[in-house]
């Protein structure tokens, strides 16, 4: 596997607060030296209060775009359904402009069925909504390629999501990160799968960061995900207080980790 530094992110959650806290947070997040901050691409928030505050994902990016200067920012992740392929390009493209090169490109198929009905989306299925996806990443790369200007750099693509016949084949065929949820027994299986689903399409798994959502302790959890091949650890938090103890853990530990 390719050595790779440690990298710690912070998912802050666009929800029950006001924008004001939310780029405080994130700026205060890049202070404390966060790798990377995200944010979550729906209309509606996912827990607490179902209609409480809540602001849309890209266009909140172009803002921390300008209010951040070394973290890298992306969607954890943009929901495919969306967005045309190729406006979801030119808008990262923008973005990767705007922020000089920091951006990540998360990427998923969809679930929160609330988003779609309110916002006149077909839900349909989730295989559907999978094969979509599969059939967006190829026009997506396809339109960055066409841009004027170009990117300034190969804008690294994450993909989320488990699923192991489907999603973990797309993150084989297109993904430079591969982002997942679970203790390090599921983490486990669905990076075997991962590597197996390279083999089959002959790519290198170690060209593919692993990165998971974390909960809990970082020196019990992290050791045991970093012996994974994970190297990405993404902590989420939502408003209207944003606690960042989380996080603050997570890194001492990075720094004690790694040197």
């Amino acid at each position: 596997m390719t050595e790779r530094r440690i990298r710690i992110g912070l998912q802050l959650q666009p929800q029950h607060a006001d924008y004001d806290s939310i780029r405080r947070t994130a700026s205060a997040a890049e202070d404390l030296g966060a790798d990377i901050v995200f944010n979550w691409d729906h209309f509606y928030p996912l827990y607490g209060d179902p209609d409480g505050m809540h602001f849309e994902c890209w266009t909140m990016l172009g803002a921390w775009a300008e209010s951040t200067s070394r973290v890298e920012i992306g969607a954890l992740v943009t929901c495919n359904s969306y967005r045309n392929p190729e406006l979801l390009a030119d808008m990262a493209r923008t973005v990767d402009h705007i922020s000089g090169g920091r951006l990540i490109l998360g990427i998923g198929s969809g679930w929160f069925e609330k988003d779609y009905d309110e916002y006149g989306y077909e839900f349909g299925t989730a295989g559907g909504r999978l094969d979509d996806l599969a059939e967006s990443l190829p026009r997506i790369e396809s339109r960055l390629g066409k841009l004027n200007p170009a990117p300034t750099r190969k804008i690294p693509v994450l993909i989320g999501g488990g699923g192991e016949k489907k999603t973990l084949k797309l993150v084989a065929k297109h993904g430079d990160i591969w982002h997942g949820f679970g203790d390090p027994e599921v983490v486990e299986r669905k990076v075997k799968i991962l590597d197996q689903h390279c083999a089959d399409v002959g790519r290198d798994p170690g060209e593919i960061e692993r990165s998971c959502g974390v909960q809990g302790e970082p020196d019990e959890l992290g050791p045991k995900l970093l012996a994974l091949g994970v190297t990405t650890f993404t902590v989420g938090v939502g408003g209207p207080d944003y606690d960042l103890d989380a996080l603050k853990s997570w890194i001492a530990w990075r720094d004690k980790t790694q040197g």
